[in-house]
């Protein structure tokens, strides 16, 4: 295998909102770069990265795909990733390992939600990126519309490098303002092109690109800006070095243009990444977690690699992609997980185009691949040298969106069950998986609903057990709303030694948050001292099992105020149960209310959905907070109660065309209108009756 040195890397994130064209400009990539000798399409189930059953039926990408290729002396590695918003999670675990985003964009639709999603984490990252205008043979594309939206949502610092002379069928023809040529592709799909003199009309448009490219790139150095000043130029060296730094510190962003189905604009596009893009010997050294130490990209420095995707593979067993940030990773090596301190052994290392896989026995500074067998290294993991410890930040999965509760179809297969779930979220952090032992339900978590339907078709498939699905229990809870008291007296005679306690409890509301007060009020030893925690234990207990209809009493003050007790017949357990009889009594006196969680969600839409959207919010019983406008986007804040947000993912999806996103996170706990309280509470009388029976 041939071997690269670090500056001869190259690594590149492609991201875009779903249906931009990535996987057909990453397939369009890897045909160039010669490592496929025909271009897969996407419809015919074919290309490189979209190689998994799921990927092939639904024609989108689920999981992150590695590729790679060699264009003029120099290894690209490309990282293929989902568009769609229920497989961020690995948008957002791959783009660690990328030096570079390639943001696409289809011409016909602009910016989209899924473009600012992806912009956003490569400011998260500080990484460099470039927009790649894709699908120009499209009949209402237009590189105009596109580039003014950019240009709109994130600044002058967009600059266009690229324009086509047409656009639609006719699209074969691009100036490239950079080097001030026209660029001719053939129209056999071939991707090679010819370049030639602008005409005098398309000169006077690539000046203009061209003098606001210079401008651009001028204003990011002092010592360019002062030779601009007085030259009025820049010579090709000075611009091609200036660009190269502009677009490292994201001063400047560049704009290309690609069809990737007709492969035009690709083999320009790889000319662009070898010649200006940084290679990771270009980028900051990466910092340990605690910021304390850090690591050039260089192979004379100790080893650290971060283990950015895990994928199970029938054959292989578990593949670990991996990148290399320091050092040179070997097969044979023994090196420490930092992140489970434990030791490994490095095995069978690939490099990889999607499934393909072809064996190497080193990787340097910068590289990617994939090694088989780690024992226990996940995602996220770091690799070291063991002489030196380094572990790199943790990667920030996001939160889930949507829980369901699961059951085994097959009585018996509890334990596979939940060792199928643990594995598959030691590959997917982004699926969860827990027991409640309040709703008493095994609940698993995830960004949308076909995330969630993947993961439990992978549960049946490789664990052979299938799950029956239905809605998370609500975890609601009980408290009062007024002051009460009752006695409780637990009086039972029996032939030998019987059973005396008495106690009279005042309940009071507390705040909401106050939790649980207990107050021993006893004078004169009417209840003995020694009781007293008998009579605590009965309330705590009592509280844990509700009263209403099963669920927590929160926010309630227990005052222990009086009493009696038999010298004799009385002991713990008889004031265990008076306390519980009169704790029942007092909480039904004392205007008892059911409370629900109520989540706080963000929800990002394009303005014309705005409307629909709301209207929704408001019949799901949510309140809005406010609105924000960003750009043509509308943000909603608003709360809405947990059990109206069931399916929400779906929901939204479907109303807003796949445009719109959201977030949400706990914000506290509200009582329930009366007509729902009672449908829960009628509900939970039902299921104990039936239990019972």
């Amino acid at each position: 295998m041939k071997e690269y040195k670090t500056t001869q890397l190259r690594n590149i994130g492609i991201v875009a909102h779903s249906g931009a064209g990535k996987t057909s400009l990453a397939e369009a990539l890897a045909f160039a770069m010669g490592e496929t000798t025909r271009m897969g399409k996407v419809e015919q189930g074919n290309t490189l990265s979209d190689y998994n059953e799921d990927e092939i039926e639904r024609q989108i990408s689920i999981n992150a795909s590695l590729l790679h290729g060699e264009w003029k002396q120099h290894k690209i590695n490309l990282i293929d990733t989902p568009g769609f918003s229920d497989f961020f999670g690995e948008v957002v675990s791959t783009m660690r390992a990328a030096d570079n985003f390639m943001i696409v964009v289809s011409a016909d639709a602009g910016v989209e939600v899924g473009t600012e999603r992806v912009r956003q984490l490569a400011d998260r990252y500080e990484k460099p990126r470039f927009y790649v205008i894709n699908k120009l043979d499209r009949e209402n594309a237009s590189v105009e519309k596109a580039f003014h939206d950019l240009q709109e949502r994130f600044g002058k610092k967009i600059t266009l490098l690229q324009f086509p002379v047409e656009t639609g069928p006719n699209f074969y023809k691009i100036v490239d303002v950079l080097r001030m040529k026209l660029l001719t592709f053939e129209q056999d799909g071939s991707g090679k092109y010819t370049e030639s003199e602008l005409s005098e009309e398309l000169k006077a448009r690539a000046q203009e690109l061209h003098k606001n490219l210079i401008e651009a790139v001028a204003e990011t150095d002092d010592t360019l800006m002062e030779k601009y000043f007085e030259e009025g130029d820049l010579t090709g060296e000075d611009l091609e070095k200036g660009f190269k730094q502009a677009i490292l510190t994201r001063q400047v962003v560049p704009v290309l243009c690609a069809a990737a189905t007709r492969n035009v604009g690709v083999t320009s596009l790889l000319d662009f990444i070898v010649k200006y893009l940084p290679s990771p010997a270009d980028m900051p050294p990466v910092k340990n977690a605690e910021g304390t130490e850090e690591r050039k990209c260089a192979d004379e420095e100790p080893l650290v690699a971060l283990v950015f995707k895990t994928v199970s593979e029938a054959h292989m067993g578990e593949l670990s992609y991996v990148r290399i940030f320091s050092g040179v990773l070997e097969s044979g090596m023994d090196v420490l997980n930092a992140s489970q301190d434990r030791a490994e052994r490095i095995g069978q290392m690939f490099i990889l185009n999607g499934k393909q896989k072809t064996g190497v026995e080193k990787l340097h500074a910068g590289d990617m691949g994939a090694l088989v067998k780690l024992k226990a290294t996940h995602t996220g993991d770091t690799l070291c040298d063991k002489n030196h410890p380094f572990k790199l930040p943790p990667i920030e999965f996001p939160a889930p969106l949507i829980s369901i509760a699961v059951n085994p179809k097959t009585k018996g297969d509890e334990e596979k069950i939940s060792t199928g779930l643990h594995t598959l979220h030691e590959e997917d952090p982004t699926f969860r998986v827990h027991y409640d032992p309040e709703l008493k339900q095994t609940i698993v978590s995830g960004q949308g609903e076909l995330h969630l339907e993947i993961v439990l078709k992978r549960l049946k498939q490789r664990f052979g057990v299938d799950v029956d699905v239905e809605p998370p229990r609500i975890p609601y809870r009980e408290t009062i709303k007024a002051k009460a008291e009752a006695q409780g007296k637990y009086k039972k005679q029996t032939g030998g030694r019987g059973q005396y306690g008495d106690a009279h409890l005042r309940l009071e509301p507390l705040p909401r948050g106050g939790g649980f007060e207990f107050v021993d009020a006893i004078v004169g030893g009417v209840i003995p001292g020694k009781f007293i925690p008998a009579v605590e234990k009965g309330v705590v207990e009592t509280m844990k099992e509700g009263v209403l209809a099963g669920y927590p009493v929160v926010d309630v003050k227990a005052t222990v105020f009086f009493g009696s007790y038999h010298p004799v017949d009385s002991s713990e357990m008889a004031f265990k149960i008076a306390a519980s009889m009169a704790f029942k009594k007092a909480f039904m006196e004392a205007k008892p209310v059911l409370l629900e969680p109520i989540y706080e969600i963000t929800v990002k839409v394009p303005e014309e959905f705005m409307g629909d959207v709301m209207g929704d919010i408001s019949s799901r019983r949510g309140k809005i907070l406010g609105m924000d406008s960003d750009g043509r986007f509308q943000i909603i804040k608003a709360r809405v109660p947990l059990a109206e947000l069931y399916k929400y993912s779906t929901t939204l999806r479907s109303m807003t065309q796949g445009q719109g996103i959201f977030e949400q996170k706990f914000s506290h706990y509200e009582e329930v209108p009366p007509d729902i309280a009672q449908k829960i509470i009628e509900q939970a009388q039902k299921e104990k009756q039936q239990a019972s029976s």
